[in-house]
């Protein structure tokens, strides 16, 4: 695998306007997700494939909306927790973020087809049902941040590397860099750090905002209570901000100088898409469900703006600033193909056992180059070399307490999609909830817990790149509401 790619995607400084950014990242970031569900689905690990019946077929697997014999409203809120854990240089510290949004809401019309008099009701196609759905599919919202005293380097290392890349012109990172100080030459040599030998003090913080979410627009179709088949169509929006800033302390080369730095950065990335998903669930028996879901690429067309900026004091004295100016692009994106296979196994009166498995190719996202940008420099061959083919595995259950309570539980793994798991490893999600029944009311409450390890690398010096260990954590409950008329 080549490093350099790694790095340059990881690190902080991924997104520079002297390099045209660094793409591929946010590629991947905008194809990956869960499925929109309800909370009961939520409960099973999200394994809704082969299950039918539930309002998430809407935003899920189609073909489940067959199975629906009464129309059927419901909503879903979510409390999302995010907590993030670092280590730096043996430096530990935390970051909490918590966020209310909508995750799930629809409705379906059951529509029963008219048969012919003295015709078998229960052969054909009997019904074709319809519906909406809205669900968040993608949650970007954390905080989380690390520091430490690093003695290997400095950060003015990183912006002598991109001045003796790019040069020193005014709003490049080389250029801010050299007007204040941080770097400098000697003679006709190249540009180095003005850093003192020894440790400096680094500080990293970052927030990120946003999410993505659908409309789907969902039929689903029943034939003779053993085949169902279904289609939705999505409409997707996308919303993702991110900032940066990070901080270093150090003390000037042969001087008692000292000097207080921030590099900082913003991102502001808004997009619109659109996909297509068909799916089937067949009953060999009746106690079996077997399904599958197709999902086409999301094509999206994104904005982004982008900017950066060195700021920096001297003895805590004065400052110097400068910024790049907002750096505008858009571009399109084409997200892999999605299939997912599922088995729901019903035991009467008891509850069901369910288990999906979803394959999805992250070397297939694709960037397409326009005037202003040439997505095959970099970003596609990134793609290619530094991501791979994943498989998604959820399983669940619900067992009847009682005629109105339910209980439920879950496992889910998705899988990373990069190809070094020292980068980021699988996310593994724990699930748990109750559902009660009361007449053609329904309350379903969910709670799930979500881990996974990255590593981010401060900015990039090759192989001497910083790196900081991040633990994720994502503790969300959910609430759904429902009416069945």
């Amino acid at each position: 695998m080549k490093l350099r790619y790694i790095l340059s995607v990881i690190a902080i400084v991924a997104f520079t306007q002297n390099t045209f950014a660094q793409y591929s990242g946010d590629a991947i970031r905008f194809s990956t997700g869960q499925p929109g569900s309800t909370s009961r689905v939520k409960a099973v690990g999200n394994a809704g494939t082969a299950l039918g019946g539930d309002l998430s077929n809407l935003t899920g697997n189609p073909a489940g909306l067959g199975f629906f014999t009464r129309s059927e409203i419901s909503i879903t809120p979510e409390l999302d927790g995010a907590k993030t854990n670092s280590n730096y240089f043996g430096n530990n510290a935390t970051d909490k973020k918590n966020t209310f949004n909508l995750n799930h809401a629809g409705v379906v019309i059951y529509n029963p087809l008219s048969k012919a008099r003295g015709a078998d009701k229960t052969k054909g196609w009997l019904s074709v049902n319809y519906g909406v759905g809205f669900s968040r599919t993608n949650d970007y919202y954390s905080n989380f941040r690390y520091g430490g005293s690093n003695s290997s380097n400095t950060i003015n290392d990183y912006f002598a590397d991109q001045a003796n890349l790019f040069g020193t012109a005014d709003g490049s990172l080389g250029g801010m860099a050299l007007a204040q100080g941080l770097i400098g030459q000697v003679g006709t040599g190249p540009y180095a750090s003005t850093s003192a030998p020894g440790a400096v003090g680094q500080e990293y913080y970052a927030e990120r905002q946003g999410g993505q979410s659908s409309v789907d627009f969902s039929f689903g179709a029943n034939y003779s209570n053993k085949f169902y088949l279904g289609l939705a169509l999505s409409f997707t929006d996308l919303r993702y901000n991110a900032y940066n800033t990070f901080y270093e302390d150090g003390t000037f080369n042969g001087s008692t100088d000292k000097y207080t730095s921030s590099y900082y950065q913003s991102q502001l990335t808004r997009g619109t898409g659109f996909s297509a998903r068909l799916g089937a669930i067949y009953k060999p028996v009746e106690a079996v469900r077997i399904g599958l879901n197709v999902t086409s690429p999301t094509f999206y067309n994104i904005d982004d703006s982008f900017q950066e900026g060195i700021s920096s004091t001297v003895n805590n004295a004065g400052g110097l600033q400068g910024n790049s100016g907002v750096y505008d692009l858009n571009y399109n994106l084409r997200t892999p193909w999605k299939a997912a296979g599922g088995v729901a196994v019903f035991i009467k009166n008891i509850g069901f056992i369910t288990g999906d498995v979803e394959y999805i190719d992250y070397t297939s996202a694709h960037l397409s180059s326009n005037s202003s940008y040439n997505a095959d420099y970099a970003d596609n061959p990134d793609i290619k070399s530094i991501y791979r083919s994943t498989v998604n595995a959820r399983i669940g259950a619900e067992i009847k307490a009682t005629n109105f309570l339910s209980l439920r539980g879950g496992y889910g793994i998705m899988g990373s999609p990069n190809k070094d798991k020292n980068i980021a490893d699988d996310i593994k999600t724990v699930s748990g909830g109750l559902g009660f029944r009361f007449g053609s009311y329904y309350v379903d409450a969910t709670y799930t817990h979500s881990s996974g390890n990255r590593t981010l690398f401060a900015y990039d010096l090759g192989t001497a790149s910083p790196a900081a260990l991040l633990r994720n954590y994502n503790n969300n409950a959910y609430l759904t509401l429902g009416y069945r008329f």
